[in-house]
């Protein structure tokens, strides 16, 4: 979960910038005695992701010494600004990045459909497989190689629980204001927020939360409704879950510098925080600084216990249509489904996207429980299955919302006024 940003009318400096980071090294397709050097752009920072990529490439070079593999990271605020502005410039890499859902069909044409480079027996072992294809349709063709299974989570100090008195983790708006209060009297901040960890940007990433504000009133199915418009953004009950969420820091529940905080991850980590919204991909800092004393937890946003879980695949690789080494490069996503591929992802603390291979993090597989074994239903990332220009106006207005600038149901407006000002066809019963 890596998530988004716009092309804006700065074209020109972003493409002059995209040029200088990618020119060179795409000029570079020549290696030693006679090989291939590729480029892969990431925006994964230094956290389990980039891990991954990093010992997953260096296997793959290992294994295939004619190919070389040039990574370069990218930084995650204009990631896509900068990938857009490769692409018009003619300067993108061979393999990049890319988030799923409708960001497949936001960049497919930018995209190699991978059709005659996986079986359909390949294909139906990749969980959530529709997300990554052509129209949203495995039958089509893959566009997208999922890194891992992710999570939008939650996460709970155990220890600082139970000096408070909190006996388990909230289920409901209820028991979190229960468990706020007495976390509060032993001076504890309840819930962190501010600057995400993946560096998105200078406030919360508010589409964690809303993911679960959703889930909690309407089913995977329904929520296509928000992307046709036909359930609007300011219905009386998304206005009650968003109002519900922004009182959060006026009550006391959050700190109050929630739209400025940074390192939220250290403050947690450090036992100064109770809980923080996060992903799964930060799992192995938080095990390797809390061991046992950190717990998932269903983010409790709802009136009635939580009945859903985000579980789905949220980012993977893809090679450029312009790549002169697709092959090559689709031989890269091809190492990803094998199992020296998939030891290495869970090595790097992260869970399998491929069936028939699990997790050794136990958080991890807390997290796997939620929905195998609690009954809890998958539901995709909301950012990923809403339209782009709504996801930019709702990570400004939420925001805004959860600092106390603006009302959660001005915030509400600003997202539904978005999405009426779209074509008809961004807003019709096929996903665009």
């Amino acid at each position: 979960m890596f998530r988004k940003t716009k092309l804006t009318a700065g074209l020109a400096v972003t493409v002059a910038a995209a040029v200088v980071a990618a020119g060179a090294a795409l000029a570079a397709t020549s290696g030693k005695s006679g090989g291939v050097t590729l480029t892969l752009w990431h925006n994964y920072g230094t956290q389990g992701n980039a891990v991954a990529t990093g010992n997953l490439v260096k296997a793959f070079e290992k294994q295939n010494p004619n190919i070389t593999i040039k990574v370069v990271s990218q930084p995650s605020a204009n990631y896509f600004q900068l990938l857009s502005a490769a692409w018009i410039a003619g300067t993108a890499p061979d393999l990049s990045v890319e988030w799923t859902g409708l960001f497949d069909t936001k960049y497919q044409s930018q995209l190699l459909n991978l059709k005659s480079y996986f079986t359909t027996a390949e294909l139906s072992k990749i969980n959530g497989v529709k997300w990554v294809s052509a129209n949203f349709d495995p039958t089509q063709g893959l566009l997208v190689m999922p890194l891992e299974n992710q999570f939008y989570m939650g996460f709970y100090n155990k220890a600082l629980f139970k000096r408070a008195g909190v006996a388990s983790a909230p289920r409901d708006w209820a028991e979190l204001t229960a468990a706020c209060t007495k976390l509060k009297k032993i001076g504890v901040t309840p819930i962190v927020y501010g600057a995400d960890p993946q560096g998105i940007g200078p406030s919360p990433y508010p589409f964690y939360d809303l993911s679960y504000l959703m889930a909690a009133i309407y089913s995977p199915e329904q929520w296509k409704g928000l992307y046709t418009g036909k359930i609007p953004w300011t219905s009386p009950a998304i206005v009650s879950q968003v109002q519900h969420w922004a009182s959060l820091p006026k009550s006391g529940c959050t700190n109050s510098d929630v739209l400025t905080k940074t390192n939220i991850l250290g403050t947690f980590m450090s036992g100064k925080a109770a809980m923080i919204i996060d992903g799964n991909w930060d799992t192995a800092a938080l095990q390797k600084a809390l061991g046992t004393k950190v717990a998932p937890m269903v983010p409790p946003f709802s009136t009635k216990p939580q009945r859903g879980v985000v579980q789905y695949a949220g980012d993977g690789f893809a090679v450029s249509k312009a790549s002169k080494h697709q092959k090559e490069a689709a031989s890269f996503l091809r190492f990803l489904m094998s199992p020296q591929a998939e030891k290495i992802i869970v090595g790097a603390g992260l869970i399998p996207d491929i069936k028939g291979y699990t997790s050794s993090n136990p958080l991890s597989n807390q997290m796997l429980a939620f929905a195998a074994k609690q009954g809890l239903t998958a539901y995709p990332m909301i950012d990923n299955v809403i339209q782009g220009d709504v996801v930019t106006a709702g990570q400004k207005q939420l925001d805004a919302a959860l600092g106390g600038d603006i009302s959660a149901l001005k915030a509400l407006k600003s997202m539904k006024s978005t999405l009426d000002s779209l074509p008809a066809n961004q807003r019709s019963n096929t996903y665009h």
